[in-house]
């Protein structure tokens, strides 16, 4: 199906050529083929992007790749990539989305009447490529992918606008209201994060997001530089650097009051995949990370199950890294992504894409230089993150804690940009987390009588009553591998589940869901459910208040692939 969208009738009239800006990459004559960039300006209803444009040896059309950024980055980010699909016979178009790099304009977050529009004018441009391989008039034969803010526009891309053929997006939201206000409680570490990176010269993505351009590396001839955007926008009003008015009013209102409203939920709903998720029907290599506390794995399996619901092939990878840090797998996953786009742009049935179903696990450490080697674990079909449930019960009687003054000292999970080395290892005794006493309570599983795998979302049923004066209670979940002497324990890829229980102050039962982890418990070792008060990331009451978790049910443990 195509939708026939009106000609970008003034695109080559816009279309500036910046002076030098044609160059080939590769002299050596050991390098590898050399790739044709091209750096131009677009002009997109008034507002400047910067483009780069990739293409290697060959005559005849071929199919597009669009290449997006990660938040707080610039195509600078993606230009290996870029250079590497060019060299296997794709015409590649890469840019800064608006706000960042040397493009103008303000963030919108994905809006689609702003970034999301702009990416149906570089198809129309794309269309307009003598190279270009099309499926009907002005229709090209393209995919989309990225990682982060790029991958959540590569969906959005496919969700507006049908001349998507394929999409590859990794480390990404699937709804932005769910990822940052999880349960209604507000994720405030990361979204202070998010926002500080919008505020700079959009020279560096979020954690894990991207690699960045190399050290010392030159803009291109006729490339501006990056920072000349961002000073401009920021200097307007610094307290909202490049983002627009309405999400600079949302951030400082929930940060304010540490509680998301109705207007801050769909103003990010309205900008999230799901929101056109019911069209989003073209192939989708899905690929995620464990070590992500700001975009779970929970965000992916809600992508892959409405995707394989609307009868779109589907492939879904975990990786060992993501936004926290940790070993982000780029080449492999670089080279999985290729393949992906040969099976689906260049229509080639032979090409292995490999499984439905791709997890990395540690599987030791490299004696030579100390880390964390992986090996991979598949199936045939994606099982989703409740499959293969074993029940495990869990002993203790109703524990009653304190939700301290201010919601200080906090416990501590996971870290942007540490926790992802320590989560890779956390398979091997490695970890970092702090519960203070009389701020949690505390569940404890018999000891493994042999070695159990979790791959999934772990549930358990509990009841919690509150004091606090409107009989709230905001938790924070987790599940913990303990060893035998019942002291050492770490916390599976150091994430925390957090939730909002409302009417509780005569007691109330709900159904935790713990954070989708892959993570093997050694024989010996036991599981621990811990309900804390507070955590670093996350906003919580400032009244103090006491909870009491009683146990209502086992604690629910999903198993997948060997």
């Amino acid at each position: 199906m195509r939708l026939r969208l009106p000609r970008w009738a003034a695109v080559t009239a816009a279309l500036t050529v910046l002076a030098g800006a044609g160059t080939w990459t590769a002299v050596a004559s050991d390098d590898p083929p050399p790739v044709h960039r091209a750096d131009r300006t677009l002009d997109v209803d008034g507002v400047r992007l910067d483009t780069s444009y990739f293409t290697g040896d060959g005559d005849g059309r071929r199919p597009a790749v669009l290449l997006g950024h990660g938040f707080g980055g610039s195509k600078d980010d993606v230009r290996a990539q870029a250079e590497g699909l060019a060299r296997d016979g794709y015409a590649v178009l890469t840019w800064s989305a608006r706000g960042f790099g040397a493009s103008t304009g303000e963030i919108g977050l994905n809006d689609p009447d702003r970034e999301v529009k702009d990416v149906s004018r570089l198809i129309d441009w794309l269309a307009d490529r003598p190279e270009v391989l099309l499926d009907g008039a002005g229709d090209p034969r393209v995919g989309v992918s990225g990682a982060s803010y790029g991958g959540a526009i590569s969906l959005l891309a496919a969700g507006h606008d049908p001349r998507v053929d394929a999409i590859a997006p990794r480390i990404t939201y699937w709804n932005l209201a769910d990822a940052l206000f999880p349960d209604d409680v507000f994720k405030k570490l990361w979204a202070g994060i998010f926002f500080s990176a919008g505020n700079g010269a959009g020279t560096g993505s979020l954690p894990g997001a991207g690699d960045g351009p190399a050290t010392g590396e030159a803009p291109a001839a006729g490339e501006a530089p990056a920072a000349g955007a961002g000073k401009a926008a920021a200097s307007k009003a610094p307290a909202c650097g490049r983002f627009t008015a309405e999400l600079c009013a949302l951030y400082q209102r929930v940060a304010v009051s540490g509680k998301p409203d109705a207007a801050a939920r769909a103003l990010l709903e309205a900008r999230s995949p799901s929101a056109v998720g019911g069209r989003i029907k073209v192939p989708a290599l899905l690929v995620q990370g464990q070590s992500d506390s700001l975009f779970t794995l929970a965000q992916s399996d809600a992508t892959a199950r409405t995707l394989a619901a609307n009868g779109a092939p589907v492939a879904v990878d975990w990786t060992s890294g993501g936004h926290d840090g940790g070993d982000q797998e780029t080449e492999r996953v670089e080279r999985r992504v290729g393949a992906w786009f040969d099976r689906w742009l260049k229509r080639d049935a032979s090409v292995d894409t490999g499984p439905a179903f791709r997890v990395s696990r540690t599987g030791g450490v490299d004696s030579t230089n100390g880390r964390a080697t992986l090996r991979a674990a598949t199936a045939d079909r994606y099982p989703g993150l409740a499959s293969g449930t074993t029940a495990l019960a869990l002993g203790g009687a109703p524990q009653t804690f304190a939700n301290p003054p201010g919601g200080a000292p906090p416990a501590v999970s996971a870290v942007p940009g540490l926790g992802g080395g320590l989560s890779g290892l956390s398979s091997l005794g490695v970890g970092l987390s702090l519960d203070f006493p009389g701020q949690h309570a505390r569940f404890d599983a018999k000891p493994q009588t042999g070695a159990l795998r979790i791959t999934g979302a772990p549930t358990v049923r509990v009841k919690v009553t509150s004091t606090a004066a409107d009989g709230s209670a905001v938790l924070f979940a987790k599940v913990y591998d303990v060893g035998p002497d019942g002291r050492q324990q770490v916390l599976p890829a150091q994430l925390v589940a957090p939730v909002r229980v409302e009417d509780a102050r005569a007691g109330r039962d709900v159904t935790l869901a713990l954070p989708a982890i892959d993570h093997e418990v050694e024989a010996g070792h036991r599981l621990r459910l811990v309900v804390a008060a507070t955590d670093l990331g996350y906003a919580s009451p400032a009244a103090p208040a006491a909870y009491t978790v009683a146990v209502r049910g086992p604690l629910t443990v999903p198993t997948a692939p060997g």
